[in-house]
């Protein structure tokens, strides 16, 4: 099955954004972040002035990278979560959906076990949005395939471009 590209339209854009917004409620989170995995942001949520959000992205997919290699080393498929341990703020990572990363920043108000109750749950919301976004998207590739803007271009079109 060829892959579809995924497009976050307006909707699922909200939905995700309310997931986080209540993910972070939920989880007495400093800061959460959906990420893709190539760097971007997504969507985020809290206290987002008090981080430099892009090099946060970034780093953070970079992370997700490194972890798994570490893990095709050693033969596991992946490392699904990862947790990082400061002396005031804490950093729990997540893969959600194979698609995307959820990066959660929590310090003493919160536990390491309320945060990964809490991401488990809005995992799961997350996947089914994600999976929303895959089936638009499906239905709009059967529906409009889109042409090459060079298929009309012949080689006739070429020549004559550079005879003159």
């Amino acid at each position: 099955m060829p892959s579809v590209e995924l497009v976050l339209y307006q909707e699922e854009f909200q939905r995700l954004d309310q997931a986080l917004k209540k993910l972070r409620q939920e989880a007495n989170a400093r800061a959460i972040f959906l990420i893709d995995k190539t760097g971007q942001q997504i969507a985020a949520a809290g206290e987002l002035d008090q981080f430099d959000t892009t090099s946060l992205a970034s780093l953070t997919a970079g992370n997700v990278a490194a972890t798994d290699g570490l893990a095709k080393l050693i033969g596991e498929r992946e490392f699904s979560v990862l947790f990082h341990e400061g002396k005031r703020d804490h950093i729990h990572i997540s893969i959600v959906g194979k698609r995307a990363i959820l990066l959660v920043i929590f310090d003493e108000r919160s536990s390491l076990g309320l945060v990964r109750l809490r991401v488990k749950k809005a995992n799961q919301e997350m996947e089914h949005i994600f999976e929303d976004m895959l089936q638009k998207g499906e239905k709009g590739a059967v529906a409009a395939p889109q042409a090459s803007p060079f298929s009309e271009i012949t080689d006739e079109d070429i020549d004559a471009l550079f005879s003159e």
